[in-house]
């Protein structure tokens, strides 16, 4: 079962308008990562879910989405319906090496929860801090870290063998994604 979900669990940069994920399924997502570890149960992150168009718009304003493809994304009609944006919590007391080990399992527990719903998503890291503080209005203590785009997943994402040892990920012509990975015996040590 976590197999298939985490093959399921690819990074979508194109959604399905028509099928929107809620508010209240991304607050269980959130309430799903809130008990996953925390480095020194310090528990730093803080959680804004954006599911209304003007929020969706400043989001799509801010965030970059695979940049080194050179190609818009994504693309028109095929936004996301919702954002949750993690937050740090200057305040918490925790050293910003395990802040950031909190952000990943936290982030990654959202996505796999979305896959479990029938939606997707993609972490987006890809923005100016400051800016995305002032679009929002969220008070200085709080420092942006990671966006995470959700909603019903409109295209094809596929892992591949990397080519020639790189590891860049390129779209055939009929749209498809493809993710290069390394192979078993590249990374057993």
């Amino acid at each position: 079962m976590i197999e298939e979900l985490v093959l399921k669990n690819r990074s979508y940069r194109a959604f399905d308008e028509g099928t929107p994920i809620t508010r209240q399924q991304m607050t269980a997502l959130v309430d799903l990562a809130r008990r996953t570890a925390s480095g020194m149960n310090k528990q730093p992150l803080r959680y804004r879910i954006l599911t209304e168009k003007s929020d969706l718009g400043k989001m799509l304003g801010n965030c970059r989405f695979a940049a080194s493809l050179g190609i818009p994304l994504p693309p028109k009609g095929k936004h996301p319906t919702g954002f949750i944006l993690m937050l740090a919590d200057s305040e918490a007391g925790s050293p910003d090496a395990l802040m950031k080990k909190d952000v990943g399992i936290a982030a990654q527990t959202i996505l796999l929860g979305a896959v479990e719903m029938g939606f997707g998503g993609c972490m987006l890291a890809s923005f100016d801090p400051k800016r995305m503080s002032e679009d929002f209005g969220i008070d200085e203590r709080y420092v942006p870290q990671l966006a995470i785009a959700l909603g019903k997943p409109a295209e094809e994402v596929a892992l591949a063998d990397s080519r020639d040892g790189t590891m860049t990920y390129w779209r055939d012509e009929n749209g498809t994604h493809f993710v290069p990975k390394h192979t078993l015996d590249e990374i057993l040590i």
